[in-house]
């Protein structure tokens, strides 16, 4: 082998379509680039554009009056009593998210000669380049502003608002006034039937040649090169322009493109380059452009540009927000499901790699996103439940997190598991970095509230009821789809309690959550030995669902381990064999490729991937879609893959290491670099067929337990700032 892994793609041709469009982001604002240099577009995206639908003043339905009469008709037996809980409205979409415009540089035509695009994942810059022409694009961190630097002498620069599915009463205004060195650009548009708009501004500044207006905004003749610096705003009411011009100026003055990409470099080359993964592939496939690397699936070349690519988008749709459905891209307005924030699998399933592939920064954004909701949620829980504390949406626009996205096939407002599911990245960063969040105190306390409310019915066992209890976003195959204690309920309630307490330890308030915990009910087994999706008896399993919400005590929880609960390992190992794949979904295929990491199936995590890569699931930009034959653009398989390759080749608690514990066959040497661990070390790990070794870099001083997949186990104690050098096998 010669070199290393590719941390970039590249194309031999410009994007013929939206989706293929190179990626570049900073976390608020998003470019996709087609690098065209006839027509060069950069479609300008940004977290905040989401267009009113009445969603924004959308709240909870106030159901609470009605619940004792639904918890005892379904506690005596009535399992359709909860289709008619809701206040009557039909199924209300989130605001959707939508592209802001498209800025468009048209030259002459003609360009001939060798061409090539690339995007380069250390940098987030995209390049395209013929002869006579080069394109460059990056979306800055530091100062929040798309920068392109073109080179072409003779240009026609233009906002352009009409991309697909534009409604047609948006009201859209464009001004272009020339500066000593440029011109700035604007565009304004305002929602049909709202007061609400976005404006987008882009400061030109031509150096050498002329610049003049014309009717489609600016002529550039003669340019030795052209910088353009791009932003938007989402406002209500007028927008200072002369502000905006002046905080554009003011940032490009005396500053090159070399300096503004440095000046982005310190903070989006520092994050990405913490972790790599080397797989040992043949130079030829890491040569080859990314939709050629496509063709060949069982390439490890390819799996590495994925990983690589994976965090990269994770990353650069990660600031303001955690990343949507499409992360922060699409080139759409009728973009599907809203490109909504989506909790109950799809936010959760992409920051999964967030903890352990050093990224932070995705943490933080998911934390901005769960804090300026606390609000929200806690009206959630008063207005269906009656109760304190809180209650996460599954779905969200990031503007409101009110549950009112729901309906009698996905009554989504009774669902009582996202807060936790929301929060375990959060508890697990803080178990990275040996520190507690005063904020994720303060939301696990509201969450634990909400389940002393909750949880006051009880069954002839003692044990307190989940009920009403749903299991995203599936239903009993003999009953309707708002139940009794769905597993993810169980589960989820149990960890938020424990870790509330965990988080106040010493008060009142510990005590009484941890009492409360212990008063759920056990786990079921059916009678196919598989835990079963609802530990109610006389509820039958649906096995045919591209949701696993049932085996979250296995992940992302440690509840159910082969470890430490190996019977209920080996019963949710049965209902992951039962699960069948549905329609094709990506997040099915990798969460299940998750929990078989988990439960040790090397083969079975193999099996998942090869669904997901033979199926043509991505794009050329590496970005990939929700179904098969690249349909529908979705950024779950993206940024979900990193997650299962690093669960399969490490997992840790605050207490424990395991080493390889489900390896996939075809992956038989490598190096993984820099995954952080739950107990305070950073790990390098390295394997092939002269054996493993792994070293720790611990922080903190510790005792964990080392496990291997050969059933290998030893104590270790941890000296912080005192490397260990394991070899796995040689014990």
């Amino acid at each position: 082998m010669t070199g290393g892994p590719v941390h970039g793609t590249w194309e031999p041709q410009p994007a013929a379509r939206w989706e293929d469009g190179f990626l570049s982001g900073n976390g608020r604002h998003g470019a996709l680039v087609f690098g065209d240099p006839d027509d060069d577009r950069v479609i300008v995206t940004h977290h905040t554009l989401v267009r009113p639908n009445g969603g924004e003043n959308a709240r909870a339905p106030r159901l609470a009056d009605g619940l004792p009469e639904l918890r005892d008709r379904l506690l005596a037996g009535d399992l359709t009593a909860a289709e008619g809980f809701t206040d009557g409205r039909p199924l209300q979409w989130v605001q959707p998210f939508h592209p802001a415009f498209q800025t468009r540089l048209r030259g002459p035509g003609g360009h001939r000669g060798r061409y090539r695009r690339s995007v380069d994942f250390t940098t987030g810059e995209t390049v395209a380049e013929c002869a006579g022409w080069t394109s460059r694009v990056f979306v800055s961190r530091a100062d929040d502003v798309i920068v392109q630097h073109v080179t072409a002498p003779d240009l026609e620069i233009s906002l352009d608002h009409r991309l697909p599915g534009a409604p047609a009463g948006l009201a859209v205004g464009q001004g272009a006034v020339l500066t000593a060195d440029g011109a700035l650009l604007s565009l304004r548009a305002r929602y049909p039937g709202s007061d609400r708009a976005y404006t987008g501004t882009t400061l030109v500044v031509v150096t050498g040649g002329r610049a003049e207006l014309a009717l489609s905004g600016l002529r550039v003749t003669g340019a030795e090169y052209v910088l353009l610096l791009t932003r938007v705003r989402r406002h209500t009411g007028p927008l200072d322009a002369t502000e905006e011009q002046r905080a554009l100026t003011d940032l490009c003055a005396g500053r090159s493109y070399a300096d503004l990409l440095d000046r982005h470099l310190a903070r989006h080359r520092t994050a990405y380059e913490r972790v790599t993964l080397d797989l040992q592939a043949d130079p030829v496939d890491r040569a080859l452009a990314g939709s050629e690397l496509l063709k060949r699936p069982g390439s490890p070349a390819l799996l590495e540009r994925l990983f690589a690519a994976g965090r990269y988008h994770l990353l650069s749709s990660s600031g303001l927000n955690p990343p949507r459905l499409p992360g922060l891209w699409t080139g759409d307005w009728d973009t599907a499901w809203s490109g909504a924030f989506t909790n109950d699998a799809n936010v959760n399933l992409q920051t999964a790699s967030a903890a352990a592939a050093a990224l932070p920064e995705v943490t933080e954004a998911l934390a901005a996103l769960i804090h300026r909701q606390i609000p929200d949620w806690q009206d959630n829980a008063r207005a269906v439940f009656g109760a304190r504390g809180a209650v996460a949406p599954a779905h969200t626009d990031g503007e409101t997190g009110h549950a009112y996205h729901f309906s009698r096939e996905y009554p989504l407002h009774l669902w009582t598991a996202g807060a936790d599911w929301l929060l375990k990245p959060l508890v697990d960063h803080d178990e990275t970095r040996g520190e507690q969040d005063p904020r994720t105190a303060a939301a696990l306390a509201e969450v634990a509230r909400f389940y002393e409310d909750f949880l006051t019915r009880t069954d002839d066992e003692g044990h307190v009821v989940v009920v009403p209890s749903y299991s995203p976003e599936n239903r009993p195959a003999n009953a309707s789809w708002g139940a009794i204690n769905a597993a993810m309920d169980l589960s989820a309630a149990r960890h938020a309690l424990v870790t509330a307490a965990a988080y106040h330890p010493g008060t009142p308030r510990a005590d009484r959550w941890r009492a409360l915990a212990d008063r759920l009910p056990p786990h079921r087994i059916n009678a196919d030995g598989a835990l079963a999706e609802w530990a109610w008896p006389g509820l039958d399993d649906t096995y045919d669902h591209r949701h696993l919400s049932h085996l979250y005590g296995v992940w992302p929880l440690d509840e159910i381990n082969p470890y430490d609960t190996p019977h209920l390992a080996a019963a949710a190992h049965r209902a992951l064999q039962l699960r069948g794949a549905e329609n094709d979904s990506a997040h099915g295929h990798l969460h299940h490729a998750l929990i078989a990491a988990r439960l040790g199936d090397g083969h079975r995590v193999a099996h998942a991937l090869a669904n997901v890569l033979e199926g043509d699931f991505f794009h050329a930009s590496l970005m990939s879609a929700h179904y098969p034959k690249r349909d529908v653009y979705n950024a779950d398989a993206a940024h979900t893959l990193p997650a299962v390759l690093i669960e399969a080749l490490v997992h840790s608690t605050p207490d424990r290491l395991v080493l390889f514990p489900a390896l996939p066959p075809a992956l038989p040497s490598g190096e993984l670099r820099g995954i952080r661990t739950r107990f305070g070390a950073d790990l390098d790990l390295a394997w092939g067929p002269d054996g493993a070794r792994a070293v720790l870099k611990p922080h903190r001083t510790h005792r964990i337990e080392v496990l291997t997949s050969c059933g290998d186990a030893r104590p270790l104690d941890l000296v912080a700032g005192e490397d260990h050098v394991l070899t796995p096998g040689a014990w």
